[in-house]
């Protein structure tokens, strides 16, 4: 069975979160709203899910995988910004909905904070190895120096 990005938890939660969130801007704002503060929380928890998935393709590569999922943690606290905007200015109005959403916002930042500490951690990426096996096998690393 393969590993992919969809058995992290945190790309289950920002789907379901891209979803939910999706499905709240279009049909409970004002109109207004849609296209404004909507529109931007969607770009940026839909962003979240896409740069977990991109890091996700460049694992192999630690410091692209680090950096792709700082992306994702960013844009998970702008999505949590454009929610709180949007119960501040009264155009979501649904307290109990509003603090649902914005706990499960912030159970997403925090795990892809935990994920990224993670993988800083414990991660090894294909030029790690290589370095590995470099230290081991110095004469690798030998330039070849153009004749005279």
């Amino acid at each position: 069975m393969s590993m992919g990005y969809k058995n992290l938890g945190i790309w289950r939660e920002s789907r379901e979160l891209v979803i939910q969130i999706h499905g709240v801007t279009v049909e409970q704002l004002p109109k207004f709203e849609m296209y404004e503060e909507g529109s931007q929380i969607r770009r940026s928890i839909k962003s979240t899910k896409s740069n977990i998935v991109e890091g996700y393709g460049r694992r192999k590569y630690k410091q692209d995988y680090v950096r792709f999922l700082v992306y994702a943690h960013a844009s998970c606290d702008e999505a949590k910004d454009h929610w709180e905007t949007l119960f501040e200015t009264g155009s979501l109005d649904d307290e109990a909905l509003y603090c649902q959403i914005h706990s499960r916002l912030e159970e997403l930042s925090k795990s892809i904070y935990r994920f990224i500490q993670g993988v800083e951690r414990e991660h090894r990426s294909l030029r790690e190895d290589h370095d590995g096996y470099n230290a081991e096998h110095p004469q690798m690393l030998k330039k070849h120096e153009p004749e005279p």
